[in-house]
């Protein structure tokens, strides 16, 4: 009896320690995937425990994004964004998927905090911007102030029972590619959940979703540009980080480099501005303020950033030969 005793410690020792040693050494394994998609490299950086979660995780994620620019793109004739457009000036109350409903919803809320420094209508006035890129001429006064009479975030109605909208200025046209690669992202985040991967990055052209920091690590080393030459990293996890600044995306003008960015308010492209980095709880967030600041400067900037709790923003501004920097992330 003594010997039996004696022999099943020995075996439950055995196992214990082979449980522990399992817990202490088996670790989760990095993993990318890339694909293009909504015109930008999407990267996702996962710690899975093998292939198969991670991949399946991983093709899962793609699908969702993939969805969301079948409907929320405006390059794409058939998309759901484009025919809700296309019945502009209608007076109709227009049923929309729920995904098209939420993100209007958010642009809406961060217009009405940043006073329409931010604006999903401004589909008109991109238009303009994208023709005269392309060709490199400066869009004419006429034309621009003709497409922002279709312009304002105030013109877009929402019947909130009924996930329904209204767009009561014929010719508006929605764009909400200020902030849908960071709604993409965040909901590639809430796929890989789904799958019990709680390590993972999303990078989504440049919009960042953070979860849980690789292991072993306190957060996800990110290297951002300081808005000249130099570069700076910083350390974050469970955030969203967006950065936003005419490195390649202008039209240069008569000596003058007009910003992607445009303002709602004149329809002309940012001049002084040079980077935005945006730290916000979710990367949808992030992704619109990192445009609105941009919009609204440092000084307008600093009344706003109150309205958005646990956001930090960096922006670096250039007239002339001055340099003038607002960096609360530190």
């Amino acid at each position: 009896m003594i010997l039996r005793d004696i022999s099943c410690r020995k075996i439950f020792l055995l196992l214990l320690v082979c449980f522990l040693s399992r817990g202490l050494y088996a670790q989760d394994k990095r993993y990318t995937f890339e694909k293009g998609l909504m015109g930008s490299p999407f990267k996702l950086i996962i710690y899975a425990p093998d292939d198969s979660t991670a991949n399946l995780a991983a093709r899962s994620a793609f699908k969702r994004i993939e969805d969301l620019n079948a409907s929320l793109s405006d390059y794409r004739d058939d998309s759901e964004i484009n025919r809700v457009s296309a019945q502009s000036g209608s007076r109709k109350w227009i049923e929309v998927s729920k995904d098209l409903f939420d993100i209007l919803h958010i642009s809406n809320d961060i217009s009405r905090k940043t006073n329409g420094a931010f604006d999903a209508t401004l589909g008109p006035i991109v238009q303009e911007w994208r023709r005269a890129t392309r060709k490199g001429y400066l869009p004419d006064r006429k034309l621009i102030r003709s497409a922002l009479s279709k312009t304002g975030y105030k013109k877009i109605k929402f019947d909130v029972a009924n996930q329904k909208i209204a767009l009561h200025k014929k010719g508006m046209r929605l764009d909400i590619g200020g902030l849908g690669k960071g709604y993409a992202a965040d909901e590639a985040v809430k796929v890989l959940r789904s799958y019990g991967i709680k390590s993972a990055m999303i990078d989504a052209g440049g919009k960042l979703a953070l979860m849980d920091p690789p292991p072993g690590e306190k957060g996800w080393k990110i290297v951002v540009s300081t808005g000249s030459d130099s570069l700076r990293t910083i350390e974050y996890a469970n955030v969203g980080i967006a950065t936003s600044g005419p490195t390649y995306r202008y039209l240069e003008y008569e000596g003058k480099r007009y910003s992607h960015i445009v303002n709602p308010k004149t329809g002309i492209g940012l001049l002084f501005h040079l980077r935005t980095t945006v730290i916000s709880p979710n990367a949808t967030e992030a992704d619109a303020l990192a445009t609105a600041f941009s919009v609204s400067g440092i000084d307008e900037g600093r009344k706003y950033l109150d309205r958005f709790p646990d956001n930090k923003v960096w922006l670096v501004e250039m007239k002339g030969e001055q340099v003038r920097e607002w960096n609360t992330i530190n």
